[in-house]
């Protein structure tokens, strides 16, 4: 289940809830995958530099509703305003390899990040997944360049071998604020139709529908209806369109749509959905969420349904811990890792909260060559000092982070760590607060 949002935030900041966004007070199965795609996030100067150093405040807000959810963030990508993040559940991670970001400049002939788009993909259990969140040139009349540039980002190319194109890829997702508007039609009878909810009226002038009807780089693209009112352009903080003088007339500006590679050759063929079809997509919500007047843009999300056939079935390592663990003394962890492992001496395993937010918010770690101490053709063993491991104890797992896949290719089930009980209620105290802290003081491990 992969909850996909696009947004442009109009460069403010985020709001105090999410709940409905997100759909987390949903009565269905929960998300596997949040895949974010913010536009218009403040991309001041000071800003954008502020936030290379350091995560950009969507990031951290959102990291801070989803991690005690179980959900890390696999990965990110920022490009002036343009934001993509990527939130999976832990015990998915061992079966998404092969992630790769890229972004493409367009606005001001290519030099200047406030328009272009940003994509992440990676391998998920075997097969392939783009994502890729765009913001396209604006205004009526910039139809052509809206389409010239969204072709220009589907011929970007990922850096690494054997890494398919962008639409090689088995599914590729499209969204964001892609600014086509309705044409033709005068806002009189635009806002009339919304009014009485009869957006089909409308369908036909949507300048995307119609270009995807000429151009054949988009026939093969998906959308669901557009059962909701027209995202663009609204007061702040209302559900009233455009007051201002330039009465902007109302648009569909923010969309998600997706593409299927193996249904494209099928559909070339004359062929039907076969049995062989290893991924299909199913959309099951494609709505507007009014109640958010932080821009003049509403955010729109999707609920997809992915069913794999899974190509990759076992994890590249398996790890657990050995015996009960507690803070008073060292411990051990066991490990194992299929043969065709690409192992270094740069890998190492990570203790985590199961709370934890990214791949770098561990509480400690352990390089798995030189805290080794045993090892046998089947498994092996590495120590981890008890003066790392928190006083306080709790609840954590364990992640195998490999250095040349760069991702977590192996997570523990979730155990408990006794607390030391010689410590004072006090010492335990300080003993939380400090490590808590922790994971903003930590150094970067890019240099790894």
């Amino acid at each position: 289940r992969l909850h996909l949002v696009t947004w442009n935030v109009g460069t403010a900041s985020p709001p105090p809830d999410v709940t409905s966004l997100l759909q987390l007070n949903s009565l269905g199965p929960t998300m596997d995958m949040y895949v974010i795609g913010l536009q218009e996030v403040n991309s001041r100067i000071t800003n954008f530099l502020s936030d290379l150093a350091f995560d950009d405040p969507w990031s951290i807000f959102f990291m801070a509703v989803l991690s005690p959810l179980g959900y890390i963030k696999l990965s990110s990508v920022r490009m002036q305003g343009l934001l993509l993040l990527v939130f999976v559940k832990h015990v998915h991670l061992p079966f998404i390899r092969d992630i790769h970001t890229h972004y493409t400049r367009t606005g001001l002939y290519g030099y200047w990040g406030n328009k272009g788009g940003v994509t992440v993909r990676m391998s998920l259990y075997g097969h392939t997944v783009c994502f890729m969140n765009c913001h396209l040139p604006a205004h009526m009349e910039n139809t052509e360049q809206r389409l010239d540039d969204f072709e220009k980002i589907l011929e970007m190319q990922f850096e690494g071998e054997n890494i398919p194109s962008t639409l090689d890829h088995d599914v590729l997702f499209w969204f964001g604020d892609l600014n086509f508007r309705i044409a033709d039609y005068g806002i009189h009878f635009v806002r009339e139709s919304i009014n009485n909810k009869r957006y089909n009226l409308l369908w036909e002038k949507d300048q995307l529908n119609m270009a995807k009807k000429k151009e054949a780089f988009l026939q093969d693209f998906i959308e669901g209806p557009l059962q909701f009112k027209p995202t663009y352009k609204f007061d702040l903080y209302s559900d009233v369109y455009d007051t201002s003088e330039k009465k902007r007339k109302p648009a569909w500006t923010d969309r998600i749509l997706w593409r299927v590679k193996n249904l494209c050759q099928n559909a070339s063929k004359g062929g039907e959905f076969s049995e062989e079809q290893t991924i299909s997509v199913t959309l099951n919500n494609y709505i507007s969420h009014m109640s958010y007047g932080i821009s003049d843009h509403k955010p729109v999300t999707g609920t997809f349904g992915l069913e794999l056939k899974p190509l990759l079935l076992d994890p590249l390592v398996t790890l657990n811990p050995e015996g009960e663990w507690s803070a008073e003394h060292d411990v051990l962890i066991n490990y194992s890792a299929v043969s065709e492992f690409p192992s270094s001496a740069w890998d190492w395993i990570g203790l985590f909260k199961v709370s934890f937010r990214h791949v770098n918010d561990y509480v400690t770690y352990a390089w798995v060559e030189d805290d080794e101490i045993s090892s046998t053709k089947d498994s092996k063993q590495v120590y981890m000092s008890a003066a790392e491991i928190p006083d306080m104890g709790g609840e954590f797992l364990l992640g195998y982070y490999s250095n040349n896949l760069q991702s977590i290719v192996g997570v523990s089930q979730p155990f408990q760590i006794q607390p030391n009980r010689t410590l004072t209620d006090k010492d335990l105290t300080q003993d939380e607060n400090s490590w808590m802290q922790k994971p903003d003081n930590l150094e970067s491990r890019d240099e790894f």
